[in-house]
């Protein structure tokens, strides 16, 4: 059950899909029908206390320019549906997936590409372009100021397109290749300390390296497709799997323990740090849920 706290309430709110609403029970909200498409990634904005909704709005693989970004209030509140919408004329979007914020600006996962923007005005800046890459994925802040970004190597119809990489971008916005070759398609990647994880859309792995992209572990899950990765405050290492239909912690000692399951394509997960909450999009359901971690 997903809302372990109220099951009674979101058995009833299950029996209105076709309803546009958003369920909020104690700290946890589900928000269905409110115009999400195909929601890929969440990333919380701290600074204006916001969370941020990657919509590809159609296929991953399209340069179709009709990407766009939610912007949601904590309490599960569409502020502005497009709040960045490539159908407008001054910005290009595609298909936009994994986000960060950084030093007063968002960086979107495109295809072949970051989108840069300026949160405070919304104005695009200059894209940082991955030459001969095919599916720029997951993204994460690197501790040194710059960038941590996967390929996950995929080409339409998700077959394999033979670019799989892990990417840094330093400060400067020099974009340098640490890894590539068969990688098990990356997805999610996350940096923090001298850490550097990454987890596997094809090989179900989670991977552990230093900051250069040196392997020093790698550890293979009951299952694969996996998407999100973040870590929590109290350093919880968090991943999400299609397969398993679920959102897991993965334990120092390598185990698993469901946080939340019966999700249908739980993406890639965003982190409420001042609120300790997980941000998890249904990228089949068109659908989000905010999901506390407090006891």
């Amino acid at each position: 059950m997903l809302l372990k706290k109220h099951p009674l309430a979101w058995a009833l709110a299950a029996l209105l899909p076709t309803l546009p609403f958003t369920t909020t029970l104690a700290d946890n909200a589900h928000l269905k029908g409110v115009g999400f498409a195909t929601p890929e990634a969440m990333e919380y904005e701290a600074d204006s206390d916001t969370y941020l909704v990657a919509n590809i709005n159609g296929s991953p693989f399209e340069k179709d320019d009709n990407g766009f970004i939610s912007k949601l209030s904590p309490d599960g509140e569409v502020i502005e549906l497009k709040w960045l919408d490539g159908a407008s004329d001054d910005i290009a979007l595609n298909a936009p997936k994994g986000m960060v914020t950084q030093d007063g600006k968002l960086y979107v996962a495109d295809i072949d590409r970051l989108r840069v923007f300026d949160l405070s005005s919304k104005k695009q800046l200059d894209d940082i372009v991955f030459p001969g890459s095919s599916f720029i994925n997951g993204v994460s802040p690197a501790p040194d100021g710059g960038l941590y970004v996967t390929d996950s190597g995929m080409a339409p119809g998700f077959k394999p397109s033979g670019t799989e990489a892990i990417y840094k971008v330093d400060a400067g916005g020099k974009v340098i290749k640490l890894k590539s070759g068969k990688l098990g398609h990356p997805n999610g990647v996350y940096a923090k300390g001298d850490t550097l994880w990454m987890v596997t859309l094809g090989s179900g792995q989670l991977r552990t390296m230093t900051l250069d992209g040196t392997e020093t572990s790698r550890m293979t899950l009951p299952f694969n497709r996996l998407d999100g990765l973040i870590v929590t405050n109290d350093n919880r290492l968090i991943t999400s799997s299609w397969k398993a239909k679920g959102v897991y912690e993965i334990t120092p000692d390598d185990h698993l323990e469901l946080i939340v399951g019966d999700l249908e394509s739980p993406a890639d997960l965003g982190y409420d740090s001042k609120r300790n909450r997980l941000l998890i999009p249904l990228f089949l359901k068109d659908e989000v849920v905010i999901y506390s971690l407090e006891d």
